[in-house]
């Protein structure tokens, strides 16, 4: 079948999507259930070899050791990369945190008049008392291959938008964003589409609210408030864009 008839089947026909349209055992996968597989028995009984998830480790070491420096995870899993369709191009990322300063703290605490005159001490216990953060997280992923006009920008958008909603649970503040890219390329189908880009002037960007308010609260696994996430948890204030620039996706 064309390119065109297998894309809509894979959008509208559920059986065939099932059948054709899985990835194989990429990204999430590998982020939660590293390790996990489907045994089938003799008798034709199955059962399922619980995996590691990758994700709840790091919250779980974050909380507890944040000066680790092993808050990584990892997508490149050798023995499943025939498995699936391609393999991960951003392969893993890592985290560390930094104790935020005092002067730090105080631009993100709410104003409160009757700590003018109080001690260090004093600022940092109630800064304490009521939750203001006491450190800063950042975010380096690894790329094997980057596909500069189409495919980077989603990797940026999404690294980010994994560092903000990491830092609420853990309850810090998002500091660096770091992207190490390896093989970066242009496609000669994009090339007119770059061009265009950057005679575009940037708008101011826009700020991130996430509105739901059960991040950071530690009665629930982090693991099931990902499966709880919505669209409508995360809103754009103030975004503007210019019209979108189409191109054709190539490998």
């Amino acid at each position: 079948m064309s390119k065109e008839i297998f894309i809509d089947n894979i959008k509208n026909d559920i059986k065939f999507s099932k059948k054709w349209g899985d990835l194989g055992p990429i990204y999430g996968k590998q982020w939660r259930r590293w390790g996990n597989e489907i045994i089938e028995s003799p008798t034709n009984e199955t059962w399922e070899e619980i995996g590691i998830d990758q994700i709840q480790n790091l919250i779980n070491d974050l909380v507890n050791n944040p000066d680790s420096r092993r808050l990584l995870v990892n997508a490149w899993n050798v023995s499943e990369i025939d498995k699936a369709v391609l393999p991960p191009c951003h392969y893993g990322f890592q985290c560390w945190t930094r104790e935020l300063t005092l002067v730090e703290r105080n631009t993100i605490a709410p104003f409160n008049g009757e700590l003018i005159d109080s001690s260090e001490e004093e600022i940092l216990e109630w800064y304490d008392k009521i939750g203001i953060p006491k450190r800063a997280i950042s975010l380096m992923w690894n790329q094997r291959s980057c596909d500069f006009f189409l495919g980077i920008p989603f990797n940026i958008a999404s690294y980010a938008l994994l560092l903000e909603i990491i830092a609420k649970e853990v309850n810090m503040i998002p500091d660096e964003l770091i992207g190490n890219l390896g093989d970066t390329h242009l496609y000669l189908n994009h090339i007119e589409q770059a061009k265009e880009q950057i005679e575009k002037i940037p708008y101011k960007l826009p700020t991130l609210r996430i509105v739901e308010n059960y991040l950071g609260c530690f009665a629930l696994d982090f693991s099931k408030k990902i499966n709880m996430m919505k669209n409508s948890f995360f809103i754009l204030d103030d975004y503007q864009s210019h019209p979108s620039i189409k191109a054709p996706l190539s490998n």
